[in-house]
Parts: structure tokens; C-alpha cells; sequence
């Protein structure tokens, strides 16, 4: 369950009058802000790409003028090949989980001008280019394919490949979600040779869901889910020479071989790198793949006693092979420099901070370029840090939410910068932070959010029962009087690793917030134990009870807002959606003495109904741990159900499955439990799709204003 960040669409921008944020203005686009999509930096540093309406245009660093268009027409993602000679198109696309999606793609020699379809214009998965540039790798129908770029030719790797039961260098419907990417395979940086994975997931128990439509009789959509405890794919990693044309498999069986959630290139020609685990994900594997011989040698182990973020990999290769490599070793996540045997040289970053994301590697000035929490947990920083020397300097805005894009030189950056206060800039520096120019703000957005009375969060700290400050924010009316009670609407989300407390600009739910304000109501948010950010314990005090000091976190803070003057301690509501849903249940049952009214999203109800990876890496199977199971669930607590509650799921949720919410009915119902319930034919876990999200959060703002 990665954190489910969810947005409110927007649709066509009409013209209002009422000097206040309502439903209809968040979805007539008439908050709409500005942006830059598609930044990417060419390989001389001194000129950027973006996509633009009609075609991907190319800018110079220096002057940020335009210099024209390096392909005109409308594109919905583009990769350029090594060399930069030729680019990769994206013309269409259909989505299919999170990540993956089929697209129809062309590449375009940028000397001659020739266009080539990939696939024969048919639809295919994950394209990419071979380090040499002549050749695009490719899956279709779960086989693995090539296509010289000279000839047109297309080399089939695979035959195996068949729907619901082999995929060749592809994730599995678990792999996507938990792992991060669809894409499990890398050419070798001499493009002789493949290095993929592939996953038989042919005793996978399979997951049926039916598809309504305006059919006569439902269709069935149907693919292979690994719940906690079932068998999941069992993946092997396929070498594949371009010469002989062979594969062979390689041989992990003296190494962590359970999973295999990741694939790299090193900077020597005949070698790749595996990530591999074991089920329980606390500790990974990292092997050396000799491609010339497929002698298979490990460089190290990371290992936790609770779990490794499997779905967060750090890794870079440095032109000495020496690489790069994030860890949560001592408290925090930080940087680690090995060599090419995988010997540990130095611990790069210190303190009481994470790095938060990896930019790249400077050769000339020995520099790594990082995001971090340095300036506080609820920020995120850009900063360099010299490996050999440790010299640390801030590059980016010292507070708020700041990101980067740098140049291959390392020379540029466009900061991409927010708070809770001003929306999205983006903003050119050179590499040592100064600012050169403003390419973008949002100005506009600002004064009609202004005109039409917004309130920005305000944020503080809120201490639970062991005495840990929890990062929290808070929403107060205009005209807000200290001596006045309010009713209270607290958000969340609480999953691991998560964060909702955040100096970030909030276009999402931050616009209902306001809504919600504007009618009288304090909106909150607080971060337990248990989200990110704020080291490794807070993080990881959860592992084998998932819910319990979440759910506890959450009443605490109830409490402590119910005790505060202007808080009417008998109208706490509380809303999430996906982990926030579960936590908004168990709210409702576990903590009914303390909160009238919830709201529950798409919610797990029962750990055992979701996906292994996830699940198992923070509760081990239910076959180990069934009282971290059972004890945490709301359905255990459905006859402690008191205040108004209102369910709401997608019957096609293919991520937290309706199921779910019919269990918990069920548990309600038999307890002799009143509540609400809204199901949204043929939604998945986003719950989106013409008129679905206005509708969605009508509903949901009628049943605060009626139960709140």
C-alpha cells in the first residue's frame, strides 16, 4: 500500500462571485495553478527539455530563453538514448495498476529525422534504450522483445510469457505496488547482453471483480493477488546474451532469493546488480552479476531487526565502481560510500536528519546532491555534500518543500519550492544555490484563494502518552474567537513511513479543508508514531501491530484538542482514505468514547485481506503473528461502535478490495450497528471518473454538516 496520495480533480474553469472556497470553484479548475512538466536536463548542461503543448521544447540554462522545439506535437512523456541522437516518444497510453501502464510509442533519430514505431506500432510495456542506441528493449503480452533501430528488426527473447501466469521482466501486480516500478529488467552498459527477472505466479490465488458497466450480465476482471500468508511469484533472474542468443538462468540459491525487487547497471560493461530478500524484507541481498560468465558474487547484506524499506533503494555506481547506498543504520536514513567490492569506505551524511532523496553524484567536485529533512522534520531541504571532505552546504530555500532538478553538469537547478503559505515557484539557481531567475509562480492562484477568504495551516507539536511531540497542523475559521467552541474534523493518513504534517502547499484535500473551515469547523492533522521523518524509531514502534499505537496516537490527540478551550470535546469527527480509512474505523470502535463522527474511505478492515509485501513486511505472515492480526482490526471492535459512521468504497478497487468494507458491514450489521454505507460502482481505490469525486465529496461534506 504505497501512501495514497489523493487529489481533488479539476475540470473546465467558469466564472463565480461568492467571496468564499466552494465545491463547485475547487472543481471548476478556477484554483488551477501553473507548473513546468517534464524537466529534464540535456547531457551538455547547458540546456533543459520540458514538455510543452506542442512539442518538447528545448531551453537554454543561461539566458532561459527558447530555442525551439527538438520535436514538435503532443507527447505524453519522452527519453532521450545516451548519446542524445534519438528520442523516445510516447504517443498514447492506457493505463493498468498503479504504475504500469500500455503505451504506443515511436523513436525519432534527431539527425535524420526518421521515425520508427516500436512494436510495429502496437501497444507494449517499459521501452528502453540499450546504452549503444541502436536498440529498444521492450515487453509485450509478458514477453520480452528488442527492436534494432537500424534494420526495424524485432528479436523475440521470451515465449513464456502468458497472462495471470509468467511475466518476463515485469512486476507482478504486488511487485508494482510495493516495489515501487513495473520495469524488471537492464541492458548492460556494452548493450550485449539483458539481465531480467522473471516471475511465475502461477500459484498465486487469483482475485475476481466484477465489472458492471451497462451490461446485461458483469464481466469479470480477474489477475493474480497475493494476500498475507499465500504463495506469491516464484521469480527467478534470466541472463540473455545478444550474441548466442541464449538465456540462461542464474543461480541465487546460495543468496536472499525470495524476492528480487530491483535491477541495475554498473558503470563496468558486463555487470549488473540484484536487490534480492527474503519474505520477511529484513534483510536484502546485494549481488554482482557477471554477464560474460553469469557467476553471481554478493557485495553485501543490509539487514534490520524489524524491516528495510525495500521499496526505497538508494544506489548509484560512481565512475571507479565504487557506489552510493542509503541506509537506516543509525537512527536515521542516511548516505554510505562502498567500493566496488563492497566494502563500506565511509558513512557520508550524519545527524539527526534524513535524506530524504538522491539526486546524483558531482565527479568533479566529489559531491552528492541530496533532499533532507535537515531544517526540520516537517521540511525538506536541498543540499551538496563533499564525500571525501564531508562538507555540507544548503543549496535550496531553508524552509518548506523544496526539490531539484539539476543539470548533467551539476552546474543548474530548477527548485520546484512550496509551504503551507505560498504555492508552487519554480525557480532557477546555479549549483551553489544562487538564484538566477523565476521561470514560474503562482501568484494568480494565491490572490483568488486570498479574495476568497483562505486559511493556511498553522503548525505545532502535540505530545502522545509516552511523551513523544507528534507533528501536527491546524485550520481555524477567519474570524476565528479563542472563546468560541468548535466542532473538530481531524485527517489522516498514518501509515508507515507516511507523512501528512508536511510545510507543503495543498492543493488536494487542502482546498475541502478550507471548505469545511468556512463552514464553521477546526480541521487538524497530527503524524503518530509510526509515519516518517522523524528517525528510524518513531518510524518503526509499530512493526508487528500495525494500528494499535497509531490508533492510540490518534485518540491521544483527540484528547488533547478536547481539552483545549475552543474545542467542543463532543464534536470530534475524524476522515481518511486507504490506511486512513482503517485508522478512521478503528477510530470509530476502538475510540468511540472520543469521536462522534468518522469517515472511512476505502479502508482495510482486516490485515489478512491485504497483499503480502506490504503487510508482511510490518506485521511478518498471520501465520506468525495472527494477534497483530486479529487485535488490530475494527472489525474484532464492531460492537464498540457508537457515533455516526459513513463507509464508502469503489466496487473495483483492485488495491484494498471491497471485501474489505463487506466484512466490516457484515461485523456491524451483527452487532445491531447503524451507519452509512456508499459504494461506487466500478471505482478502484482512487474512487474517480466524471462526476464521481464532486459527488464524493458532496456526500461526505452533507454527512459532517448533518452528524458533526
Amino acid at each position: 500500500m504505497k501512501k495514497l496520495l489523493f487529489s481533488i480533480s479539476i475540470l473546465t474553469s467558469v466564472a463565480f462571485f461568492s467571496q468564499e472556497i466552494t465545491l463547485d470553484k475547487i472543481y471548476s479548475g478556477y484554483y488551477r495553478g501553473k507548473g513546468i512538466s517534464g524537466i529534464s536536463s540535456l547531457k551538455n548542461g547547458e540546456n533543459y527539455v520540458i514538455i510543452e503543448q506542442d512539442g518538447i521544447a528545448k531551453y537554454s540554462y543561461k539566458t532561459t530563453k527558447k530555442e525551439g522545439n527538438i520535436v514538435d506535437g503532443r507527447f505524453e512523456s519522452y527519453t532521450f538514448n545516451d548519446d542524445e541522437s534519438k528520442i523516445l516518444l510516447l504517443k498514447q497510453s492506457e493505463p493498468i495498476y498503479r504504475h504500469s501502464f500500455l503505451g504506443k510509442f515511436d523513436v525519432k533519430d534527431l539527425k535524420s529525422g526518421k521515425v520508427l514505431n516500436i512494436n510495429n506500432g502496437n501497444f507494449l510495456q517499459e521501452p528502453t534504450f540499450s546504452p549503444d542506441g541502436n536498440k529498444v528493449a521492450f515487453i509485450a503480452d509478458n514477453n520480452l522483445f528488442y527492436q534494432d533501430l537500424n534494420s526495424g528488426k524485432i528479436t523475440q527473447i521470451t515465449t513464456d510469457g502468458k497472462k495471470n501466469s509468467i511475466l518476463n521482466g515485469l512486476g507482478d501486480w504486488v511487485y508494482e505496488e510495493e516495489f515501487g516500478h513495473a520495469k524488471l529488467y537492464e541492458w548492460t552498459k556494452n548493450s550485449d547482453a539483458i539481465v531480467f527477472v522473471k516471475s511465475n505466479e502461477s500459484a498465486v490465488p487469483e482475485m475476481s471483480i466484477p465489472i458492471y458497466g451497462k451490461q446485461l450480465y458483469p464481466s469479470e476482471m480477474r489477475f493474480k493477488y497475493p494476500k498475507a500468508g499465500e504463495n506469491n511469484s516464484v521469480v527467478s533472474a534470466q541472463l540473455y546474451r545478444l550474441d548466442s542468443a541464449k538465456t540462461m538462468a542464474l543461480d541465487l540459491s546460495n543468496f536472499k532469493n525470495y524476492y528480487i525487487p530491483d535491477v541495475y547497471k554498473t558503470a563496468k560493461a558486463d555487470e549488473i546488480i540484484l536487490i534480492t530478500s527474503e519474505r520477511l524484507q529484513n534483510a536484502s541481498d546485494v549481488l554482482k552479476v557477471n554477464t560474460k560468465t553469469g557467476a553471481v558474487t554478493k557485495l553485501f547484506t543490509e539487514s534490520d531487526k524489524r524491516w528495510i524499506d525495500t521499496d526505497n533503494v538508494t544506489l548509484e555506481f560512481l565512475a571507479d565502481n565504487s557506489f552510493i547506498w542509503g541506509a537506516e543504520r543509525d537512527g536515521n536514513r542516511h548516505l554510505y560510500w562502498y567500493d566496488q567490492n563492497g566494502k563500506l569506505k565511509k558513512q557520508i551524511t550524519k545527524g539527526d536528519w534524513e535524506v530524504t532523496n538522491y539526486y546524483g553524484f558531482n565527479p568533479k567536485s566529489k559531491e552528492v546532491f541530496i533532499q533532507t529533512t535537515e531544517k526540520g522534520s516537517i521540511n525538506k531541504v536541498v543540499s551538496k555534500v563533499n564525500i571525501e571532505t564531508g562538507k555540507h552546504t544548503l543549496i535550496s530555500n531553508p524552509s518548506g518543500t523544496n526539490s531539484a532538478n539539476f543539470s548533467q553538469n551539476f552546474n543548474y537547478f530548477i527548485e520546484t519550492s512550496s509551504s503551507a503559505t505560498n504555492p508552487y515557484t519554480y525557480v532557477l539557481k546555479n549549483g551553489d544555490g544562487k538564484t538566477l531567475k523565476e521561470l514560474e509562480n503562482n501568484n494568480e492562484q494565491l490572490k483568488k484563494l486570498q479574495a476568497d477568504n483562505w486559511v493556511a495551516k498553522e503548525y505545532f507539536t502535540i505530545p502522545n502518552e509516552v511523551g513523544d511531540q507528534m507533528n501536527a497542523w491546524v485550520m481555524k475559521p477567519k474570524d476565528f474567537d479563542p472563546n468560541k467552541k468548535y466542532p473538530l474534523f481531524m485527517f489522516q493518513y498514518s501509515g508507515p513511513g507516511s507523512q501528512q504534517v508536511t510545510n507543503a502547499w495543498d492543493m488536494g484535500n487542502g482546498l475541502w479543508f478550507n471548505h469545511l473551515v468556512q463552514k464553521g469547523y477546526i480541521v487538524a492533522c497530527v503524524d503518530g508514531r509510526g509515519t516518517g521523518y522523524k528517525g528510524t524509531e518513531y518510524k518503526k514502534t509499530t512493526y508487528l501491530n500495525l494500528g494499535k499505537f497509531e490508533i492510540d496516537d490518534q485518540i491521544a490527540a483527540a484528547k488533547w484538542f478536547g481539552k483545549q478551550s475552543y474545542i467542543n470535546k463532543d464534536r470530534i469527527g475524524i476522515f481518511g482514505w486507504s490506511f486512513g480509512g482503517y485508522m478512521a474505523s478503528l477510530a470509530l470502535t476502538k475510540g468511540a468514547d472520543v469521536f462522534k463522527a468518522g469517515i472511512a474511505v476505502a479502508p482495510v478492515t482486516n490485515w489478512r485481506y491485504y497483499d503480502s509485501i506490504y503487510t508482511e513486511r510490518f506485521m511478518r505472515t498471520p501465520q506468525e503473528n495472527p494477534g497483530g492480526y486479529d487485535d488490530n482490526s475494527p472489525t474484532t471492535y464492531a460492537n464498540l461502535l457508537k457515533g455516526k459512521y459513513l463507509l464508502i468504497h469503489g466496487t473495483a478497487d483492485d488495491n484494498v478490495h471491497f471485501q474489505n468494507s463487506m466484512e466490516f458491514a457484515e461485523a456491524l450489521i451483527q452487532n445491531k450497528k447503524q451507519f452509512e454505507f456508499m459504494a461506487y460502482p466500478d471505482k478502484n481505490h482512487g474512487i474517480y471518473g466524471g462526476q464521481t469525486r464532486p459527488q464524493l465529496y458532496q456526500k461526505m461534506t452533507d454527512f459532517i454538516i448533518e452528524n458533526l
